[in-house]
């Protein structure tokens, strides 16, 4: 672990579904954790790199968003849910790094044949209220959204709400819970996020933006190449 450093850049990687898939981009582009990061055992936060004058912070997803719009972190990765989630003004996302592919959808109960908008209110189970409601609202709908951080596929069986929105890969979550996806709301990859004080003000975030550009565009040609 590392210990403050005032001139340190500091770079939010979340846990979780897109952190192994993160990890060889950002090596790429010039950024790898050090050795103790990769240690399964080791339970701290922050972490050096081979750049002395950059840090990584490892939070949850929607803390890394946080961090960076508040200026407390430079440059992060987050799946873009997160970003339309809390759309907070001060984070920019230049970078879509073709990772972390995903949707966030709505699911029932495989049982319930009642139509959408059968009712002009609906309880919904999600991790994604502003997300959810600007999705039913387009629909005339007003969503009661109760908030879950996981167990999604549960509250519909529990009675707890009627729909979920949740992420949605395969879908075999779904089904192995009795639950069919009824619509897509957005599909979502990772992007490369940025604090735009930072990047206005700090030179070495807009040349991680641009190395980050690079190895994109270079990892474009090598697919169009194969």
């Amino acid at each position: 672990m590392i210990t403050d450093n005032p001139g340190q850049l500091t770079f939010a990687i979340p846990k979780g579904r897109i952190l192994d898939e993160a990890l060889p981009v950002m090596a790429r582009a010039g950024v790898e954790p050090e050795a103790a990061f990769h240690d399964k055992a080791n339970r701290a936060l922050s972490f050096g790199t081979n750049r002395a004058d950059m840090r990584l912070i490892r939070v949850r997803a929607f803390d890394v968003a946080t961090f960076v719009a508040h200026g407390a972190a430079q440059v992060g990765i987050v799946g873009s849910d997160v970003i339309e989630e809390f759309d907070y003004a001060d984070l920019y996302a230049p970078v879509d790094l073709d990772i972390g592919h995903c949707r966030l959808s709505v699911a029932k109960l495989a049982d319930d044949h009642a139509p959408q908008g059968s009712s002009s209110h609906l309880r919904v189970a999600t991790k994604y209220p502003s997300l959810t409601r600007r999705h039913f609202e387009r629909q005339g709908i007003q969503a009661e959204c109760v908030k879950l951080n996981g167990a999604m596929e549960l509250a519909p069986v529990l009675g707890l709400a009627r729909q979920i929105v949740d992420l949605v890969s395969t879908g075999r979550t779904l089904k192995d819970n009795g639950l069919v996806e009824t619509s897509k709301i957005i599909d979502i990859s990772a992007r490369l996020i940025v604090n735009r004080a930072a990047l206005k003000k700090d030179p070495r975030v807009a040349d991680l933006v641009n190395a980050f550009r690079t190895e994109m565009q270079a990892q474009k040609a090598r697919g169009e190449a194969a």
